[in-house]
């Protein structure tokens, strides 16, 4: 990149800004300079006028003139001033025309203390309100359970819907209005509809757009306890900063990691958190009332027991005969660790079917074995070609969706801007310039998925024709890639159109996944990835992981739930550990219940009430992510850590640390683990392929300037009275063994690692725009690098190709039925949550008209499907276009038994109407 020479108020920089705009490096510089309507990843559109700054043609000129540094482009040499009094003068201006129809409300203002409008008014020096007319004023809106709407605070920047329709694809939320008098809201009341609108309130400059999930518990922002974490309800690893209060969880931000999850958050992660504070919450131990788990799964019942006398009993019970032990794909490393030292590594096992199993240990080995480089979710939003196959995204994984929809359009923009000269930082200009174009983005599923509004060609295939197009699509980039055998003329030549595109790329990427839970569909991506790869391009693989720790917990695992069946039977163990995990949502009712009665006692350590505790003999109360420290893997092989952001309340505690207890008093170690430190160090030294995760952030016994990191702000107020119900005196504030942060605001975060960020904050800077104080550069890393160590890349001699499998044989007349993934409902914890829990769809079968008639359906009534050896389920019919022979079944559902998903079934009518299990 070349580098340019820049005089700012009479300072020189050098700078590599080829490409960028003036806004872009003074802030990247570090400059203070006020703006509303430009964004860092919605780039500029000039509508506010805020980021006035005085430029001057040459060292000769002295009058200059005044440019809007968003719309600027730098070129090498320029002289320009920021602090200029016509700049300043003009900037403050603006700034009082905006505040003439905003209210005087910061004080009951929910945005109130984090607000980029308070921020811009203070830099800009405006002090004194002149106008004293009549405002403008609207009506707000009821936007659903995640937003408040309070429209009499906008300023017109444009934000909100360059976010929610340009970028992320909204529909729902419109400019209404001309002039001064535009309207930013839904054509009547209504929820808004993308599963992005949580963005809205880091977005918009000011309190149009707030958390109502925070006002039903409001806290002001700077009381807010804070720490660093990862979000626990799919495998991206989205970055988060939940907020506590009082010992409540009060809110979900986003934390910038400019490799996984940039800016912005999906409404699952920044709302899920709700679950923490759930009734379902175990707070103390439980044993069943009298004998065994057999006791408590027949009705026998669970009373409250003491923490010794629960440790006693499943002491005792470990010490009866050995263990076996079941981890969680939800659960830590260290928390699966922890169950895998108590029961031997080749009787821990995992709560996944043994074909979910086998499933991730391919897609494990694909990533792992060298068909291409997995993508990082920035590496996806930089693609420009696009493959996928399979995999509902905005479903599994929305934060790739969000990057996917952006990848789309990499291609066009690259175009246009060599063709018409504009600068790829204008955002109306290259969206007006590609407004009709379409990427190179195909997506191969079994029915429609939102990525089809900006895909280039998209197809609804079976299973198995999905996996056909793929092996096609490699034999096509590279014809030693073995070909499918039977490909009809339409699918070879969507095949050969493809391919042509991919091969055009300069970076193409190949996404698939464990959605559809077939493995052929995985192999035919490893084998377009190793086909492109070999073809000389810098080619990536994106594989979608189900759960937050799907990746590390299937790295520990000596099988799946058959597996662990099988040794009960097989007498390897007569107690049974459940770690986290429901075996209810992956087996029905009468597996999972004959898995439990096969063990003489059942102990479970969960946090939240589950189907499995309520059938254990004992229940040891564990914590969530907010009040434990561990690390997660994600979909991209990235080890990161997630801290605490409040101590746990005894006797409730890290499930690793009862497993641990247990371990010792059974005599299976000679002493406990100090901290999690040494955990990470066993599991590292026992498990190579978990080497990295050491590395994922500072240890416990980091120190900066001598002191631990702060998890509370230097404007946190009312130490004392948090505590006052119980003691007048300021309390010693709970210790952490487990991480180098401190339940206090003594101590310093400036200069610790951006693993160890807690809150972006910076002088003049209070809202979450301050994150570019902390950025090397504007939309680039943190300083320092983005949190999280990648655990494994590819060999270097790309595996080898994989063979297709031979055709499905005859259905006899059966449908066969696919999991149909939801954003809002299929993840366990974060149904739990009420706003989240609202938007859940009731459970459905959706197939095409042509099979509804067919087999006797009608859209809108019941079916009734019966799998081999399954309980019979009725469900809602929904009619959509889905190739002939298949149909999607919703899949996750709290209340709805578990289906050994793909599988073929017979459909037919329900025999009477009933109530749609939600």
């Amino acid at each position: 990149m070349k580098t340019f020479v820049l005089n700012i108020d009479g300072r020189r920089y050098e700078v590599d800004a080829e490409g960028k705009n003036l806004l872009h490096v003074c802030l990247s510089l570090g400059l203070n300079l006020p703006y509303f309507c430009w964004h860092p990843a919605l780039h500029s559109v000039g509508a506010c006028r805020q980021c006035a700054v005085k430029l001057y043609k040459d060292d000769t000129d002295t009058r200059g003139r005044i440019v809007m540094s968003c719309m600027t482009p730098v070129t090498d040499g320029m002289r320009l001033s920021i602090e200029d009094p016509e700049a300043r003068a003009f900037r403050s201006g603006i700034t009082e025309l905006l505040m003439v129809n905003h209210p005087h409300d910061c004080p009951i203002c929910d945005e109130g203390g984090e607000c980029h409008l308070q921020d811009m008014v203070v830099m800009t020096g405006h002090t004194y309100r002149r106008y004293r007319y009549t405002k403008r004023t609207h009506r707000n809106q009821d936007l659903g359970p995640f937003l408040n709407h309070e429209m009499n605070r906008c300023i017109q920047c444009y934000r909100c819907i360059r976010f929610y329709r340009d970028y992320a694809g909204g529909t729902d939320l419109e400019a209404q209005g001309a002039h001064d008098d535009v309207y930013f809201g839904r054509q009547t009341d209504g929820v808004l509809e993308n599963e992005f609108s949580g963005n809205l309130v880091e977005v918009c400059p000011t309190g149009v757009f707030t958390d109502k999930t925070l006002r039903m518990h409001y806290t002001r922002k700077w009381d807010l306890q804070t720490a660093p974490s990862i979000c626990a309800h799919c495998a991206v690893g989205c970055n988060t900063i939940p907020g506590e209060r009082y010992g409540e969880l009060r809110r979900v931000r986003t934390r910038y990691n400019g490799e996984v999850n940039g800016y912005f958050l999906c409404d699952r992660g920044r709302y899920g958190y709700e679950f923490v504070n759930s009734d379902t919450r175990l707070r103390q131990p439980f044993a069943a009332a009298t004998g065994s788990a057999a006791t408590a799964s027949a009705g026998g019942g669970l009373v409250p027991a003491t923490p010794e006398d629960a440790l006693a009993r499943a002491t005792a019970a470990l010490t009866a005969g050995g263990a076996i032990g079941i981890g969680s794909p939800r659960a830590s490393l260290e928390t699966n660790y922890a169950l895998r030292t108590l029961v031997g590594a080749d009787r821990f096992f995992l709560a996944v079917t043994d074909a979910h199993l086998e499933l991730l240990n391919l897609m494990t080995s694909v990533v792992r074995g060298g068909s291409a480089p997995v993508a990082s979710i920035r590496q996806v939003r930089q693609s420009d070609a696009v493959l996928v196959l399979g995999e509902d995204t905005n479903a599994t994984a929305p934060i790739l969706a969000l990057n996917l929809r952006q990848a789309s359009m990499n291609q066009p923009t690259a175009a246009a801007i060599k063709q018409k000269k504009l600068n790829a930082w204008d955002d109306a200009a290259v969206r007006e310039a590609i407004r009709h174009e379409r990427g190179p983005l195909f997506v191969a599923t079994v029915e429609e998925t939102k990525l089809e509004e900006v895909a280039r060609e998209s197809l609804r295939l079976s299973p198995a024709d999905i996996a056909s197009l793929g092996y096609a699509v490699a034999n096509q980039v590279d014809p030693s890639s073995p070909a499918p055998a039977g490909l009809g003329a339409a699918l070879q030549q969507a095949a050969a159109r493809i391919a042509t595109a991919l091969k055009n790329a300069e970076r193409p990427l190949v996404v698939s996944g464990a959605g559809l839970g077939d493995a052929e569909v995985v192999r035919a991506a490893a084998n377009v990835a190793r086909a492109l790869k070999k073809a000389g391009k810098d080619a990536r693989i994106h594989l979608v992981y189900p759960e937050a720790n799907s990746v590390g917990s299937s790295l520990m695992a000596a099988g799946g739930l058959g597996a662990a069946a099988r040794a009960l039977s097989d007498g390897k163990g007569r107690a049974l550990v459940v770690a986290e995990a429901d075996l209810f949502r992956e087996l029905s009712s009468a597996g999972a219940g004959a898995l439990l009665s096969s063990a003489a006692h059942v102990i479970c350590v969960d946090h939240t009430r589950t189907a499995t505790a309520e059938a254990a003999e004992v229940v040891l109360p564990s914590v969530t992510f907010a009040e434990s420290s561990g690390t997660f893997v994600s979909s991209e092989g990235r080890a990161q850590r997630f801290f605490s952001v409040m101590p746990p309340v005894e006797p409730a505690r890290a499930a690793w640390r009862w497993l641990d207890q247990l371990a010792v008093s059974s005599g299976r170690k000679p002493s406990a683990w100090n901290g999690l430190d040494e955990v990470i160090d066993a599991m590292t030294a026992e498990i190579p392929a978990l080497k990295g995760a050491r590395d994922a952030a500072p240890r416990a016994d980091y120190r900066l300037s001598g002191r631990g990191i702060p998890r509370k702000s230097l404007r946190e107020t009312g130490r004392t009275a948090v505590t006052a119900n119980l003691t007048l005196h300021e309390p010693q504030p709970p210790r952490d063994p487990d991480s180098p942060m401190v339940y206090t605001m003594e101590g310093t975060s400036i200069g610790a690692p951006a693993s160890l960020n807690a809150r972006f904050w910076a002088p003049g800077w209070n809202s979450d725009q301050s994150l570019t104080k902390f950025q090397a550069e504007v939309s680039g890393q943190l300083v320092g690098g983005d949190p999280g160590v990648r655990l494994f890349e590819p060999a270097a001699d790309g595996g080898s190709w994989y063979s297709p499998a031979p055709a499905p044989g005859s259905r006899d007349g059966r449908l066969q039925l696919v999991p149909r993934w939801s954003v809002f409902g299929s993840e366990e914890l974060s149904s739990l949550a009420p706003g989240i829990a609202s938007r859940v769809a009731p459970a459905s079968l959706t197939l095409s008209r042509a099979e509804c008639q067919k087999h006797g359906l009608r859209e809108g009534g019941r079916a009734r499907i019966a799998l081999d050896g399954g309980e019979p389920v009725e469900l809602l019919v929904v009619v959509k276009d889905l190739p002939p022979g298949v149909a999607s079944v919703t899949a996750g559902l709290k209340g709805m038994p578990a289906l050994p998903l793909p599988a073929y079934a017979a459909v037919s009518a329900a025999a009477e109407p009933v109530e749609a299990v939600r």
